[in-house]
């Protein structure tokens, strides 16, 4: 079995029409396909593959031939890379209209794996961008996502580089909830999709700091942990101070 032949195309595997998985896409402008007229639409689903994948399943390795690009229907997937002695730093978090996978030289440059089960549109690299030459509304689409992930890793430079272990926790948990708040999910109640490990590896900090901070975060009747996989934004805007280093 070739890698990642785990993967299957839920149209070829069910035998549904090309366009179907674009019927079932809820995301509205966060969808890549946004802005895209309905002749297009069609173009871009006949190359257009979706699949489903569990929590925890690899989607590719840093270095793989980058075959394919993706785009997150649902879940939460993780973007990292490995140092030579094993250490770990995740390098995004990617939500439903998040789009992943461009190449570096051919092959990825990073790792993905899901953190959640997650459903994804999967792209051939060679036919999409022979398709970006035939509709440029897509191309500049895929040039605005580009663009947004330049300027979130600029800001994930700022986050490891000078901001202290509290503010780089209040840092993402507004991230998060602005995250929420762009796919329409309103209330102070956010998913915690992520393990205290992975938040650790985001942010350059040990486990043990993240779990002190955010405790302190409860104590302070700044957030609420009702669980591991939830955070209550009881003050949010005091946590944005704390971000901006207030």
């Amino acid at each position: 079995m070739a890698p990642y032949d785990h993967i299957i195309d839920r149209d070829k595997a069910e035998g549904c029409p090309a366009a179907q998985p674009c019927d079932h896409c809820d995301l509205g402008d966060l969808a890549f396909c946004s802005g895209l007229t309905q002749g297009d639409i069609r173009r871009l689903s006949s190359i257009l593959g979706q699949t489903h994948l569990p929590a925890h399943d690899t989607i590719f390795r840093e270095g793989d031939p980058a075959l394919h690009l993706y785009s997150v229907g649902a879940g939460t997937v993780k973007l990292y890379k490995l140092l030579s002695d094993g250490r770990r730093q995740i390098t995004a978090f990617m939500f439903p209209g998040d789009f992943f996978g461009l190449p570096l030289g051919g092959g990825y440059a990073y790792t993905a794996e899901a953190v959640t089960p997650v459903t994804l549109c999967r792209f051939p690299r060679r036919k999409l961008e022979g398709l970006l030459e035939e509709v440029p509304t897509l191309e500049k689409r895929l040039l605005k996502l580009t663009i947004a992930e330049l300027a979130s890793a600029q800001d994930q430079m700022l986050l490891l580089g000078r901001k202290t272990a509290r503010e780089k926790v209040a840092s993402f948990l507004i991230m998060l909830a602005e995250r929420c708040e762009k796919r329409g999910r309103t209330g102070p109640s956010l998913p915690l999709s992520m393990s205290r490990s992975d938040i650790a590896d985001y942010l350059g900090l040990t486990i043990e700091t993240v779990s002190r901070v955010l405790t302190q975060f409860k104590k302070e009747n700044i957030i609420g942990l009702p669980d591991l996989g939830h955070v209550v934004m009881r003050q949010p805007e005091l946590l944005r101070q704390i971000a901006e280093g207030g």
